[in-house]
């Protein structure tokens, strides 16, 4: 197996010997949550002594209904998750969605991620490298695992090898989505630094009709499988309080469980290791 070279991001290794983690909720629901949620994971993953990069997104443009929460804006959101990374000395990362959206992110964020649905945006791939910043590729749920090789040209054209990808689950049927393990090792086989996204994996796109619905109970199962099967961290979105959470409440993981969740896939890992 090709392994690529392990990516730094911060003060944080991907590919190393140790699991990265990445979390944080959703959305930036305003910035006082958004600081007190981070404040949270910080003492959470230093407890833990797990590395951890903070995630959080500024807007949620594919949202299913009109009505729904999307968040507070590009420019407010990366001054805001800028701040925290600097004052907790962490990476951060958010999701872009266009290419001028990629150059406001990118003089602030550590690590870019670009959405499932945008994954082949040819553009937005291009602008995204050239800030020059890591970068992670969520796969598309219409895509198959080999099927990244074509992503990971573009972006190795456009002159930045710094990049990660991260299972988040296929489209099975319609509002289900389907968590294939083998998908990790194909894609780790190929060379490529990964990560599989436990919240993700289990929502429900459109199952609750106006919204997305998931099942937040299973997350963890995958979490353990992923880790088992052999991948190079895990992304999992984290609330205070997922009843009230204003986007992706059914598939957040409970932040009173994280740390639990968090010793038993580090157990995992050094037993497959």
């Amino acid at each position: 197996m090709a392994r690529s070279k392990p990516l730094r991001v911060g003060n944080v290794t991907i590919g190393g010997k140790a699991p990265v983690f990445i979390l944080g909720p959703c959305v930036i629901e305003s910035e006082k949550f958004i600081w007190r949620m981070a404040k949270k994971i910080v003492d959470i993953c230093a407890a833990e002594a797990v590395d951890f990069i903070f995630k959080a997104s500024y807007d949620k443009a594919n949202r299913s209904s009109v009505r729904s929460f999307r968040g507070i804006g590009v420019r407010e959101g990366c001054e805001i998750l800028s701040a925290i990374g600097r004052d907790f000395k962490i990476p951060v990362t958010t999701d872009v969605h266009s290419p001028n959206e990629a150059m406001i992110a990118g003089d602030k964020i550590d690590m870019l991620q670009i959405p499932a649905f945008l994954c082949r945006q040819t553009d937005l791939l291009r602008v995204t490298a050239e800030t020059r910043r890591a970068i992670n590729v969520k796969k598309g749920q219409f895509l198959a695992p080999w099927d990244m090789r074509n992503i990971a040209e573009k972006l190795i054209a456009f002159n930045n090898s710094k990049f990660c990808f991260t299972e988040r689950g296929t489209t099975f049927g319609y509002n289900n989505l389907v968590a294939d393990m083998r998908s990790l090792f194909w894609m780790r086989e190929a060379g490529y630094r990964v990560f599989f996204d436990a919240t993700h994996s289990v929502q429900r796109p459109g199952g609750a009709g106006d919204s997305t619905s998931g099942d937040s109970i299973v997350a963890p199962v995958l979490a353990r499988a992923a880790i088992a099967a052999g991948c190079d961290g895990i992304f999992m979105e984290v609330h205070e309080n997922p009843e009230r959470a204003l986007s992706d409440g059914p598939n957040q993981i409970r932040l009173k469980d994280l740390p639990k969740y968090l010793r038993v896939l580090k157990a995992i890992h050094a037993a497959v290791s």
